[in-house]
């Protein structure tokens, strides 16, 4: 579902097909339309921080159990999505940033960072519960490249300690191979 108030938004978005609504995200009846009330994840991303931030509060008030995720372009505002009822936020000109200047010096790595970002080929980051003989192993000892083990909501990177072996519930984020349907 997407909220917008820009008609080629829309139309891309249609185009991909996704529901849309016509509307500002900052307004209750709009995002009651969308459907935000049933939601289980929301997604705000607005050209602006102080938008995001009514957008946030707004689907945070219709929806309080709902994941809210916040696209947060500087990130002194973060904070802001955070009191908002923002449950994870991205902040975007970071992240820009990062990869502007690492393009610079080493263009290869963003390359492949791009790659593990486009979820539809090559590579990409995946998530997956451990399998039963995994328990007890070590993450760094299988086939899959484990980047990280999420354990009780906390993520570990694969070489902190408390990832060393595998336990009962964990989640193991890893990079997948993406073959084209």
């Amino acid at each position: 579902m997407v909220v917008d108030t820009e008609k080629p938004a829309l139309e891309a978005a249609s185009a991909r097909g996704l529901v849309t609504v016509t509307g500002s995200g900052t307004r209750s009846d709009v995002l009651r339309v969308a459907g935000v009330p049933k939601a289980r994840a929301i997604v705000v991303a607005t050209n602006r921080d102080d938008s995001a931030v009514l957008v946030t509060l707004t689907a945070r008030e219709l929806a309080p159990k709902a994941h809210i995720v916040v696209s947060v372009r500087e990130a002194e505002n973060e904070h802001l999505l955070r009191q908002s009822g923002a449950d994870q936020t991205v902040v975007s000109s970071e992240t820009a940033g990062r990869l502007l200047g690492m393009a610079t010096t080493t263009p290869s790595v963003v390359a492949m960072v791009e790659d593990l970002l486009t979820p539809d080929v090559g590579l990409a980051i995946a998530e997956r519960e451990v399998e039963t003989g995994e328990i007890g192993g070590s993450p760094r000892h299988l086939s899959d490249i484990v980047l990280g083990v999420v354990r009780s909501g906390v993520l570990y990177r694969v070489d902190a300690p408390e990832a060393d072996a595998i336990e009962t519930g964990d989640r193991l984020l890893y990079v997948k191979k993406v073959t084209p349907a």
